[in-house]
């Protein structure tokens, strides 16, 4: 094996020199050390300063004259807060906010409206479920959702807002049970008549708005005790709709009344039986038999992607409703994940998911309040579970830091150029 040859010299010279490899590697090893911290230090800090100067904007925007300039101020706005968790700067603002969510609502008309009612529910998720907050927006949101001369699609997103904002931050049994009345006389318009025929005047936008109030009373069903439901249910007080209504609301024409109505269906089984393993056990065959016709539907006048959504969601109800057996699915997030194990839980996080949208991910790992509603503990820290993990980083997190790390390596290039340049002069 050839030796390799080695350069004799005092270190002395190679100290001295200032473009020597050991100094190079030195340089090389000092510059990364301090661009890791500025990267880390900078990422933080500019990435908050990036979204509070996007938050001002809208704010201001958001009372512009122009209807457009508002509504997509109220978007940006709504976006940002599905995004980022910011309560300490939301906590400044909230008044502010929430007079946004009344005007848009109260004066606004159309898309204006679906959005302040879209806000509502953020603002209190942001803020921890500030029962002030909540109790402050319900007036004017249950006005707008009663109110018959709005629009469906208005009517629609305050009826979701007003779940949410009581799921959130509504204690009492007895205004639970209020609203819940409040919600079944929207969803009543999608019953069958006398005759046990479908109404044939609900329209494609009036049943999304039957489909919306049905959630939301489902939603708010998760909260009621399961001893106070089940005497609600059967001491023939008229508090609660019978289990008949709802098996009328599966023939309803609209895929979305039907779905909605198969998840109810599960949600108050599963809440009864909770307290009483045979309760509405007389009901079972027939509600068996109509959901099973759904979780077996091959009509060809329903679209193939409506036929599919449908028999996914009523073999789910039918294997509970036969085996007591509820869909287990497991969510991943970061280094953790939730366990959706439980009608109720499932239908509690998908009514987050429905005004948190793409940033529901990114909440269960840093909203306190959202981690507190699925039990998740305190959030983990940026050294993860082992202490050697990292957090996923979000691309303008990534972004921000590759900009740090080229600004520290321009200027330590920078300062060697100036060095080379001396010693060639």
């Amino acid at each position: 094996m050839p030796r390799r040859n080695k350069k004799s010299g005092t270190g002395k010279g190679r100290n001295n020199d200032s473009n020597s490899d050991d100094e190079s590697f030195d340089n090389v090893s000092v510059y990364s050390h301090v661009s890791e911290i500025a990267s880390s230090e900078a990422t933080d800090e500019l990435a908050n300063e990036r979204f509070e100067e996007k938050f001002e904007r809208a704010l201001e925007q958001a009372t512009e004259k122009s209807a457009q300039t508002r509504v997509q101020a109220l978007q940006a706005i709504c976006e940002l807060l599905m995004h980022r968790y910011m309560p300490d700067f939301v906590e400044d603002r909230k008044m502010t906010l929430m007079d946004f969510v009344e005007k848009s609502i109260r004066r606004g008309k159309g898309q204006e409206q679906v959005w302040g009612a879209r806000l509502a529910p953020l603002l209190v998720l942001q803020m921890g479920g500030d029962e002030g907050i909540s109790k402050a927006m319900n007036q004017f949101l249950l006005t707008t959702v009663q109110d018959k001369s709005m629009g469906f699609d208005a009517r629609a997103k305050c009826c979701t807002a007003l779940g949410l904002l009581n799921f959130l931050g509504c204690e009492d049994v007895g205004e639970l049970v209020q609203l819940m009345q409040c919600f079944e006389a929207i969803f009543a318009g999608s019953y069958l008549r006398g005759d046990d025929k479908t109404p044939v005047s609900v329209t494609a936008e009036a049943g999304a708005l039957h489909a919306e109030a049905l959630s939301a009373w489902g939603l708010l069903l998760t909260l009621i005790p399961s001893g106070d439901f089940v005497s609600l249910m059967t001491t023939g007080q008229n508090m609660f709709p019978s289990i008949k209504k709802f098996l009328g609301l599966l023939q309803s024409s609209h895929l979305d009344v039907r779905m909605a109505a198969g998840e109810t269906i599960a949600l108050i089984l599963e809440s009864g039986r909770a307290h009483d393993q045979d309760f509405l056990e007389e009901d079972i065959p027939e509600l068996c038999d109509a959901v099973k016709q759904l979780a077996t539907d091959s009509h060809k006048y329903r679209a193939k992607r409506d036929r599919k959504a449908q028999r996914a969601t009523f073999r789910d109800v039918l294997r509970y409703l036969e085996e007591d057996i509820s869909p287990e699915i497991n969510i991943r997030f970061g280094h953790e994940s939730l366990t959706l194990d439980a009608w109720s839980i499932h239908h509690q996080y998908s009514a987050l998911c429905t005004v948190m949208g793409p940033g529901m991910t990114s909440q269960l790992q840093e909203n306190e309040f959202i981690r507190e509603i699925f039990q998740l503990g305190a959030r983990l820290t940026n050294t993860g579970i082992n202490g050697n993990a990292k957090v996923k980083q979000t691309k303008l997190e990534r972004h921000l830091m590759n900009a740090a790390a080229f600004k520290a390596r321009s200027i330590s290039r920078g300062k060697n150029r100036d060095k080379r340049s001396a010693v060639v002069t």
